[in-house]
Parts: C-alpha cells; structure tokens; sequence
C-alpha cells in the first residue's frame, strides 16, 4: 500500500509545461536575433562551437530534475505495518440509476453529473461507516462492495456512465434485491439504501423489494434526481452532443420525475423521500438521519505506519540537476573532430 503524504503538491508539476514555454520562446527570440546577424546557413561557420541542440538536453534534464523534486516534495509513503482497527459505524448501499434518462440537463450539469457529486460529498462525511455502490438500469450490478475504503468509492465513482450498463431501463427492483444481498445478515450495524434515480421505473416489483428490505430491518431513502417539468434526453456520440432521442414517430422523448412511486417506496422502506435541487441535492438530510442508526464494531485491516520515500526521487532530481549543470552549450571538441557527417573528398 502507498500513498502521497502532499499531495497537492503535485500540482507545482503544472510548471513543466511553463518550462517549455519559456524555452520554445527562447529558441524562436535566439533564431530571429541570429537571422538578423548571420544567414542561418553560415551560423556553423560564424560559431563554429555553438552545439544547437544543447540547449534542449539542458531543458530536458532540468524538467526531469523539476519533476522528481516535485514528487519527492509530495512525499511518497509504503505501507509498513497492517493492523487491525475497531471502528463503530453503520452500512449504506447505495443504488445509482444509469439509464439514459439521467443525462437529462434538467439538473445541471445533467442529472447524472449532479448525482455523482453528491455521492461524493456524502463520501466525504463519513467516517467508521462502510459504503457501497450499485449501479442499474435495466438489470443491477454491484460497482463496489461494502468497504470502508472511502478512496475507493469516490475512485470507483468516478468510472461511472451510462455506457457500462449494457441493458438500459430503469429496474429499481432489481437494484434494491441486490442492495440486499450485499449486507452482511450477521451485522449488527444499522443497513439503510440510498436510491438515487428519476423514478421512470419499468418494473412492477419495486414496491414488492421495498418490503422485503423493510423485513430485514434495512431503511430504504429515495431521491428524485430531476423535476416534474418533462425535458428531453440528450443523445451523445463520443462525447459530443448530437441532439436528443427520438421515439419511432420522430418525436423528442420526454422524461419527467416520477415522484408518487419514490415517495411509495421510501414508506415502504421506513425511510423518506427527498426531491433534489440544483442548489441541494438531499443526501446530507439523508445523513443526519442515518446518524439515529445502531452502529457496530467494524474490524478493518488498515496500515498503521508508513515509511517515506522521499529520498529515491530527491536524489534522482539531483542527478539529472547535476548532469544539467555540466552540460554546456559548446560542442565537444573530440566529436566535432571526428568529422563523421561530412562526405569524404574525391582525391
């Protein structure tokens, strides 16, 4: 295991490419000012020394250096020592719809964009907990198992879109059945589901899922990501935007937020519903009231002590520091003598 002490450092990385600004900038001032003083073709002759291609070592092996001072400023750290922590917290899965309806703008960005940051905030308030995530449209995946590896869930985040569920729809039923079957039945550890979908459910047993998870004491919370007012869905082809979906008579598809079947399943569920906005999308509400849920010990394998690296990459900037230093500008005396390139004279 590893991991950056500083990470923000990393962002001083930016100046390499200033670097290079600064030395095509320099390469194009230094050309003009030798066309002015001497045709291009005789500047061998005029400086017969001049090694033209030595100032772009000089630069590359400066960037280099640049580049491990950064990283070793950031502090690479190895895992040394993986213990076992004892943490109290509660399970929550949560249940991200992927059908095409959710790249609706009606939400901005669009109502998946607006999802996936409010997962990711939700994220960052928890502590002890362990979260998972299901992902669904016409049929549910499990994205992330329940983990208390919150790095892991905003990374897995990130890598969701509506083109990895290859079965488009919206089952919430089956994404509620698999929720379920991702708690542990032995915990204690309070359980809730956070449904997070426009509500155009194609299914008819997502009511009949909500009661089941009522049954095994697991708290269903929906959230209507999208308004009432029907919108279009937009229709993208390799990231770009080409117009909207269109039904077999050529008119715009129109989604709108179900609300009445959200609101029914979060009774069901002895949970609530929360319409979203583009200004609070819900899920700290959400939060506030899982905080009444039981928690458990949770027994989590964490590393406890790391060991710095530092040092490896701080050296190495040296070197290439070092080599950028004896590099000259000048030719090298014994190469130039060689003569290597130059055609053999007819006798």
């Amino acid at each position: 295991m590893y991991r950056l002490e500083n990470p923000e450092i990393l962002y001083a990385l930016a100046g390499i490419p200033v670097i290079w600004t600064v030395f095509f900038l320099y390469r194009s001032w230094r050309l003009k000012k030798l066309r002015e003083f001497s045709d291009l073709s005789l500047i061998d002759n005029n400086i017969p020394m001049k090694a033209t291609y030595k100032l772009f070592v000089k630069t590359t092996l400066f960037s280099l250096a640049y580049l491990f001072f950064v990283v070793g400023l950031a502090n690479p750290q190895i895992g040394s020592k993986l213990e076992e922590v004892k943490r109290e917290g509660i399970d929550i899965m949560i249940a991200l719809d992927l059908s095409n309806s959710m790249l609706a703008e009606d939400l901005k960005p669009n109502r998946l964009e607006k999802s996936k940051r409010a997962i990711s905030k939700l994220v960052d308030r928890l502590h002890s907990d362990r979260i998972g995530i299901v992902v669904f449209g016409g049929e549910a995946y499990t994205q992330l198992p329940l983990t208390s590896d919150l790095a892991a869930a905003k990374l897995f985040l990130r890598t969701v879109s509506t083109d990895i569920i290859p079965t488009q729809g919206t089952n919430i039923g089956a994404a509620i059945k698999r929720c379920i079957k991702s708690f542990d039945e032995k915990s204690a550890a309070g359980k809730a589901i956070i449904i997070i979908t426009d509500g155009e459910n194609h299914q008819e047993d997502a009511v009949e899922e909500a009661k089941n998870a009522a049954d095994a004491d697991i708290q269903i919370f929906t959230v209507g990501m999208a308004t009432t007012a029907g919108v279009p869905i937009p229709l993208y082809q390799n990231g770009r935007k080409l117009g909207y979906r269109k039904d077999k008579e050529g008119n715009s598809v129109v989604t709108r937020l179900n609300e009445q079947m959200l609101k029914e399943l979060a009774s069901e569920g002895n949970g609530y519903y929360i319409r979203a906005t583009n200004s609070d999308a819900g899920l700290n509400q959400i939060l506030d009231e899982l905080e009444q849920l039981d928690k458990a010990e949770i027994g989590t394998q964490l590393f406890t002590d790391y060991e710095d690296r530092f040092q490896y990459f701080v050296a190495i900037g040296l070197f290439f520091l070092i080599l950028e230093f004896f590099v000259t500008e000048r030719k090298n005396k014994l190469i130039s003598n060689l003569k290597l390139f130059e055609p053999k004279s007819k006798v």
